[in-house]
C-alpha cells in the first residue's frame, strides 16, 4: 500500500520532510568592512597587537637618540660661537682687584665693559676705561688690565697745581680747562707734571688718586690697548649702577 507523505514544511506538496526549512524572514546583513579586524570572534589584531604596533623598533629609537644628540650639539656650538663673538667684539665682564678707583669701584665689583662703541666714537674724557697693562706697569703678573678715569685727550697738554688738574688743548678751544674731580673732596696726591700728549695717546688717573699707579707713573696709554668703556656694575646685586 502507498504511504500518504505529509507536505514538505516548505509547502510543495510530496517534499522530503527532512530537508531544511527555508528561512522566510529579512535577509542577514553582510559584514561591515569599515570596522577594524580586531572586532568579532575572527580578527587577527586585538587590542594587545595595537599597543605593539605603536612601539618604535630598536632601529628608529637609535636613530631618534642620534637625531637628539645632532641636533644638542648644533645648538651648543652655535650658542658658544655667538659668546665668543660677544666677548670679543661687544662686551665683556671684569673684576676689580685694587683700590686705585675707590669709592667709585670697590675692590670684589665685577664690571660689565662695552667694546663696540670705540669704533663708533671718539673715547671722551671722563669715561671709565679698562685696557691692557702697560709696559711700565708694576702691578702683579696676574694683573692683565687695568681700570681708570680718563683725563688727558690727544694733544691736549695736561698739569696739576695746588691739587687741581688743568688742560689745554684743541678739545677746550685751547682754553685753560679744570678737570672736575671724579667725587668731591678727592685730594690728587702724587702731582702731575706738566705734559703735552702725543697723537693717539690718553692721560688716565684713578679715582682713589693718592692711591693709585696711573699716568702719572707709567705715562700715558695708546689707544690700542684700550680694550672698552665701562657702562655698568653688575655685582654686588645690591649695588648695580649704569655709569
Amino acid at each position: 500500500m502507498d504511504a500518504d507523505f505529509p507536505e514538505a514544511a516548505s509547502g510543495v506538496p510530496g517534499g522530503d520532510p527532512w530537508a531544511a526549512t527555508a528561512v522566510t524572514g529579512p535577509a542577514p546583513r553582510p559584514p561591515d568592512e569599515s570596522l577594524p579586524a580586531s572586532v568579532g570572534s575572527g580578527g587577527s589584531a586585538g587590542p594587545d597587537h595595537a599597543e605593539d604596533a605603536g612601539v618604535p623598533s630598536p632601529e628608529a629609537r637609535a636613530r631618534r637618540r642620534w637625531r637628539w644628540v645632532v641636533e644638542w650639539s648644533i645648538v651648543l656650538v652655535v650658542a658658544l660661537a655667538v659668546a665668543l663673538v660677544v666677548r670679543a667684539f661687544v662686551v665683556q665682564t671684569f673684576f676689580i682687584p685694587s683700590a686705585s678707583m675707590e669709592p667709585t669701584l670697590m675692590i670684589g665689583d665685577r664690571i660689565l665693559v662695552d667694546k663696540l662703541s670705540y669704533h663708533l666714537h671718539a673715547v671722551h674724557r671722563g669715561d671709565m676705561v679698562v685696557f691692557g697693562r702697560p709696559p711700565g706697569e708694576q702691578a702683579s703678573e696676574n694683573v692683565q688690565d687695568l681700570v681708570k678715569r680718563v683725563v688727558g685727550l690727544p694733544g691736549e697738554t695736561i698739569w696739576s697745581s695746588d691739587g687741581q688738574v688743568f688742560v689745554q688743548g684743541p678739545d677746550t678751544g685751547n682754553r685753560i680747562v679744570t678737570v672736575p674731580e671724579p667725587v668731591p673732596g678727592t685730594q690728587l696726591g702724587p702731582p702731575i707734571h706738566r705734559f703735552t700728549l702725543p697723537r693717539g695717546d690718553y692721560y688716565v688717573l684713578g679715582d682713589n688718586r693718592t692711591n693709585s699707579d696711573d699716568s702719572r707713573y707709567f705715562g700715558p696709554i695708546p689707544r690700542s690697548l684700550i680694550v672698552g668703556r665701562v657702562v655698568m656694575r653688575i655685582w654686588p646685586v645690591t649695588e648695580m649702577k649704569f655709569f
